[in-house]
Parts: structure tokens; sequence; C-alpha cells
């Protein structure tokens, strides 16, 4: 009788398959496709996900000039920002931070979302934001399968 032994070998980076997804928010709510785009950014929808390995696809977000809020967040959520000098503390509103760069409103609610360790910067490069319906990013979805993401509402 032969003993067998099985093991879970962990992926190796030369072996992770990034995927191109794109997140139309035309109409969205922020707090709905905010979840979905950093899981994927993770890679937790994939098999073989590990925690301690980037592993995550890239998202290519247009249309975020098009997000929406629910209740009154469009007057009171408020985006803050330091200098590091005596009365350096700037705040905008949601409704001034999304006519100065509406890009900046689904960077900020998906960096919240991702794990505070090492591999959030390089995660949050895998994130393309465009204010319209138009992105530099074509050719790439022309290599790989398209995923449309419209899970969110």
């Amino acid at each position: 009788m032969t003993h067998l032994t099985h093991t879970t070998r962990s992926i190796k980076a030369k072996e992770i398959n990034r995927k191109w997804h794109l997140v139309d928010a035309n109409g969205k709510t922020l707090g709905r496709i905010s979840p979905d785009i950093s899981t994927k950014l993770q890679g937790k929808h994939k098999v073989e996900y590990v925690p301690n390995i980037d592993m995550g696809d890239h998202i290519v977000v247009i249309n975020a000039d098009k997000v929406k809020v629910t209740g009154k967040k469009a007057e009171q959520k408020e985006y803050e920002r330091y200098s590091g000098y005596p009365g350096g503390l700037k705040t905008l509103t949601f409704n001034q931070m999304m006519d100065r760069n509406p890009e900046e409103v689904i960077r900020r609610a998906v960096s919240g979302m991702l794990p505070k360790n090492k591999l959030r910067d390089p995660r949050l490069a895998r994130l393309h934001v465009y204010k319209g319906e138009q992105h530099p990013h074509k050719a790439e979805f022309a290599n790989t399968e398209v995923t449309e993401d419209t899970k969110a509402e």
C-alpha cells in the first residue's frame, strides 16, 4: 500500500496570467462598483489566489464622470488632503471633486478597499480610470478576451 501525499503548490510570479476588465461607470453607484474593482485588482476572483503574491488583473474604468452616489453624499462626503503645514488642511466635497477630477473619486474609493501593505501601489498602478468613453487600451483588449463587468446594479 502506497502512501500518497497531496501538496498544494503555490503559483509562481511568471505563471500569473493578467486579464483586462472593462468597467463602465455610467449611472453606477460608487459603493457598488468599488468592491468589484478592488477584488479583481487583488486577484481574489481567481482560483489560484494567494494573499502574498500580487496576481490581480488590469481594470479599465470608463465614464468616471457619470458615477453617482446615493443620499446626501454628493453634498456631505468630503475628501481631505493635508500639506503638512499649520492650516494646510484642504477639503473638497464629492461634487467639487467630480468637477475637478472625477478619476480621483474612483481611485480613492478603490484605494480605501485595498489592503494597506506593500502590494497596494502596484495594484493601483493597474487601475486605469478615464473620464469619458475613450481610453488608450484598445490594443490590450484586442489581444485578450474582453470581460465586460456590468455586475454592479
